[in-house]
């Protein structure tokens, strides 16, 4: 048996085939975990839980029938999950981050976005949209009015992929170290970057704090974590 990692599946109508995947995926791959986790933007796009579609409910029947113990984090693209799709999937909404017992070693989790702090202007709209007050007004929006707002949020993001340098779209190195130490852990693992790759992190001194998996986007592969008793992968798919 083992525990089960993804992150940034992006998962939208306009994309079946990253759907047929992740769909295999669960039968074939996830319904053999002990554990299984998802560490946001599992969505392209979540407008709430109120928001019906025969997509949700394919994508929501789906993760029901796990058995798992299974558990989801909010990224920055469905950060308006909630206790009602939690209820219908049987998933445990994680803090991000989150550190766990993982067969006795502890791991930390994350979506990821956290981490970049070198690129102020997201962070200024990661603080919106992670505030609670600014979701109860965005809930409050009639799903059209939530839908208007997603493009036009997608759009801004788009530019500004266009137009900030790659590294400064990346974590930056101390956020890293600091997360570490302050949770004490040996092995770290998050998305978001879409940069999937097993880096070793050392302290100021170059002490070996541990290593860090950053999970890739699913795009032509899909990537996952499998955590046994004995050792950890990163793995792909072709999609």
């Amino acid at each position: 048996m083992s525990h089960i990692f993804i992150s940034d599946l992006h998962l939208e109508e306009g994309r079946p085939d990253i759907t047929d995947a992740f769909l295999h995926f669960l039968q074939n791959t996830a319904a053999q975990a002990e554990q299984f986790y998802i560490l946001g933007d599992f969505f392209e796009v979540w407008l709430g839980d109120d928001h019906k579609s025969s997509f949700n409910d394919t994508i929501i029947n789906a993760l029901a029938a796990l058995t798992m113990p299974r558990f989801i984090m909010h990224g920055n693209r469905d950060f308006l999950i909630g206790s009602h799709f939690c209820k219908q999937t049987g998933f445990t909404l994680l803090e991000d981050p989150s550190s766990l017992q993982i067969y006795d070693q502890p791991v930390l989790l994350m979506h990821g976005d956290c981490l970049c702090t070198e690129d102020q202007e997201y962070m200024k709209v990661r603080r919106t949209a992670r505030d609670p007050d600014f979701q109860r007004q965005l809930l409050a929006k009639s799903i059209e009015e939530r839908a208007a707002f997603a493009s036009h949020a997608r759009g801004q993001s788009r530019q500004h992929t266009r137009e900030t340098a790659m590294d400064i779209m990346d974590v930056t190195p101390s956020a890293v170290t600091r997360h570490m130490q302050s949770h004490d852990v040996s092995l770290f693992i998050h998305g978001h970057t879409h940069r999937p790759a097993i880096h070793e992190v050392s302290d100021d001194a170059g002490t070996l704090l541990g290593q860090r998996v950053v999970l890739g986007d699913w795009d032509k592969q899909g990537w996952y974590v499998e955590i046994n008793e004995h050792e950890f992968e990163l793995k792909a798919f072709d999609i």
